[in-house]
Parts: C-alpha cells; structure tokens; sequence
C-alpha cells in the first residue's frame, strides 16, 4: 500500500458512479495528484470539493500508478467567499483550470505551490482588483516557468538593454526595446509597466499583461499537445476586457485603433 498526507489546492471535481467524485488537486509536496473521493456528491462533501478551496488530503492506492482513494478535510473555503464576485470568480477558475490542465501529474513544485496559495489569500482579500489581476498576471508566468519556460523580461534580448523595454518576442519570450524592435514592433507583445514596460494607461497595462501571459499559456501548456486554449483563461480575458472598456483585438501596440 501506498499513501501519503499533505496539504493541498483543490482544483477539480466530477461525479463518478452515483455517489463518488474523481477529484484534482494541487499539493504542497507531491504535485498534482487525481484521486477517487467516496461520497463526494453527497451534500456535505460537495461544499468542500470547490476549486480554489484549501484542504488536507490523505491518499492512498495498492500501486502508485493506480487512480488511488482520497480523503478530504476542509482547512480554507475560499471558494465561497468569491460567490458574489464574478471578476474574483473567474480569476479563480482560470487557476485552478490551468493547473489542472497545464501542470504536469505528480511533478512537486513547492515553489508554485505557495505562489498559488499566496495568490488565493491575495484575491480573497479586500485589495482593488487592479492589485490582483496584476499579481495573476505575475502567477501565469510563474506557471510557465514551473512548466520550463521561463519568460526573459529583465533585459532586451538584441540589444542587452535593461532600459526602454516596451514589447515581448511572442516567439522566444524575451523583452525588446523600442529601437530595437523597428518595423517588427506591430507583431510584437506589448510589455506593460508592472513588469518593466513603458507606463501607460492602467487599463491597457492590464489588458496588455493578460494577452501576453495567455499568448505564452496557449502556446507552451496546450498548444504543444494540440488542444485548445483553457475555456476558464478565455473567458477570464473576455471579462477583463469589458471590464476595463477595452473591446479584444481593439488595442493593439499601445493605441486604439
């Protein structure tokens, strides 16, 4: 027999048979782990099998490759406390979605792990979203970095340039600086300020830091296995969009067109 007990991130939940729940999550030690939860539809359980939710999980299984059983106690209920924010809400989903669909199964990553749980405390806090769209932003490339692709935005990666740094190779995901951009500039991301770019406006630094991140999310954690972007990630960028007055595809290199 195999087990183990740790603390972890709940990040999905589906039914199996009539009463059971296959449930992901996130723990502090051993990485994303999926296991069979007994009761997990029924009306106590359900509450506590939301993503985002902090829990102690106890797993066990005859051969570590098998699917295991997993016990669940409740330790943080994040999840409800985001019911009536919809901004929050989707922040939430595309969290947990992408570390359920992106992350690779039972690689620990200790680091990532209290950057997702530090980013769990911060949007359950009574901060602006501003403060925590900008930090989620912070968060995906976090994640990419954890999954081996580290973006390189500290200095400009044709020139070595540490200043002036405005856009973001959308191939080699290094910074480039105004001059050295060129003509290139119009196919190039655009870095926003809270990550060393040119300071503009607040809302197209937002807008500018989600499609960044999620033009990098899309290519390294899906595209590559040749599935589609995470629906949560998609729809997260749609409300920041609207939230910030910001049509997609409207804003493009730092200008309204």
């Amino acid at each position: 027999m195999v087990e183990f007990h740790d603390n972890a991130i709940l990040l999905s939940s589906r039914p199996f048979g009539e009463d059971a729940a296959v449930v992901q999550v996130l723990t502090a030690s051993h990485g994303r782990y999926a296991g069979l939860v007994r009761g997990g539809q029924s009306r106590r359980t359900r509450p506590i099998l939301q993503p985002g939710n902090i829990v102690r999980v106890a797993w066990r299984a005859r051969l570590d490759e098998h699917l295991g059983q997993m016990a669940v106690e409740l330790e943080t209920a994040y999840a409800a406390q985001m019911l009536d924010d919809r901004l929050r809400l989707s922040v939430l989903s595309s969290l947990a979605t992408l570390l359920s669909q992106g992350l690779a199964e039972r690689e620990p990553s200790a680091r990532l792990y209290e950057a997702s749980l530090a980013m769990l405390d911060l949007l359950a806090s009574e901060n602006p979203p501003e403060i925590w769209l900008a930090a989620y932003i912070r968060w995906e490339i976090g994640l990419l970095e954890a999954a081996g692709f580290g973006l390189q935005l500290d200095r400009c990666v044709v020139s070595g340039a540490q200043e002036n740094l405005c856009y973001v190779s959308p191939k080699t995901g290094g910074a480039v600086t105004a001059e050295a951009a060129g003509a290139h500039a119009p196919r190039l991301l655009i870095l926003p300020s809270f990550l060393g770019g040119m300071r503009k406006s607040l809302e197209q630094d937002l807008i500018n830091g989600m499609r960044m991140s999620g033009h990098f999310i899309y290519r390294q954690l899906f595209a590559l296995h040749h599935k589609p972007m995470a629906e949560a990630r998609q729809r997260l960028e749609t409300l920041v969009a609207a939230e910030y007055d910001i049509e997609e595809g409207q804003e493009k290199n730092g200008r309204v067109n």
